[in-house]
C-alpha cells in the first residue's frame, strides 16, 4: 500500500465512522475556546471542562479577564496542570488581545503565536475549530497516530509531522482531520497498550503489522517499548 493509498483508506474510514469529530473542549466563544486550549496543555479535556465553568462565570469575556490579577485568576484554576503558568499566560495573554486587537480573539496563526501561552499547535486548534482554517494541529496523539499508522515518515517534530499531513489529507477535510487523529490516538491507539483488536484501520496500519503480523491476539501483549515506538 503506498501512503497515498494509506491516506486514502484512513480518509474514508473516518469521513465513514466519525463525520462529526470535533473538539471535546466545551466553549460558546472564540474567547472561551482560547483559554481553554490554553489551559489544556498537558492537561486533559475532561479536566479543562469541569474547571471552566466557574472561570467563565467570574470572566465572561477578555475585558474582564484582563482586569483581573493573579491571585483571584490563581484559585479558579488550581487543578489544572502548571496553574501558576497557566494564570499568567491567560493574564498576558488578554491584556494583549484587549490592548492589541480591540478584545477581539485574532484569527491567523501569525497572530496568535504572539500571544503568551500559544504556540503553533494551540494557533491551528483556533483557527481551524473556528474557522475551518486548513490547519494541522500536531500534539502527542496525532504525532503518535500518523507515525504508527505510516502517515508520516520519520518525522522528528510536530512542524514535521503538520507538514507531511496537510501534503496528502485533501484541504477541506484538514480541519476535521486533526479531530479524526486525537481521538482515534485517546481512544484506540493509545500510547502504551494500543486497542488494535478493535481498531478499523489496521488493514492500512504500517505499527499492526510489524507488531502483531497480522495475528489480531498478539495485540494486548505489546510492551511498552514497543507502543511507544
Amino acid at each position: 500500500m503506498t501512503r497515498k493509498d494509506r491516506f486514502r483508506y484512513v480518509i474514508d474510514f473516518f469521513k465513514e465512522h466519525a463525520p462529526d469529530a470535533d473538539t471535546e473542549l466545551i466553549f460558546d466563544t472564540p474567547y472561551q475556546l482560547l483559554v481553554s486550549v490554553i489551559l489544556s496543555a498537558q492537561c486533559t479535556d475532561k479536566r479543562v471542562n469541569v474547571t471552566t465553568p466557574a472561570l467563565f462565570t467570574h470572566y465572561p469575556s477578555v475585558y474582564e479577564l484582563a482586569t483581573t490579577s493573579y491571585d483571584e485568576l490563581f484559585p479558579l484554576i488550581r487543578s489544572i496542570s502548571y496553574p501558576g503558568n497557566k494564570t499568567r499566560h491567560l493574564l498576558g495573554m488578554a491584556k494583549i488581545i484587549v490592548e492589541k486587537f480591540n478584545g477581539q480573539i485574532p484569527l491567523t496563526v501569525d497572530e496568535l503565536v504572539t500571544l503568551p501561552g500559544v504556540g503553533r499547535k494551540t494557533a491551528n486548534v483556533i483557527t481551524s475549530v473556528i474557522d475551518k482554517q486548513p490547519n494541522m494541529a500536531v500534539d502527542t496523539h496525532v504525532f503518535r497516530v500518523a507515525a504508527r499508522l505510516g502517515l508520516t515518515y520519520q518525522a522528528k517534530t510536530p512542524l514535521s509531522a503538520e507538514q507531511q499531513l496537510i501534503r496528502y489529507i485533501p484541504k477541506e477535510l484538514i480541519h476535521k482531520a486533526h479531530h479524526w487523529l486525537i481521538l482515534h490516538g485517546r481512544y484506540v491507539c493509545v500510547a502504551r497498550t494500543p486497542r488494535c483488536h478493535v481498531c478499523g484501520l489496521r488493514k492500512a496500519c504500517k505499527y499492526y503489522r510489524r507488531f502483531t503480523h497480522g495475528n489480531e491476539t498478539q495485540e494486548g501483549n505489546l510492551t511498552g517499548r514497543e507502543a511507544n515506538i
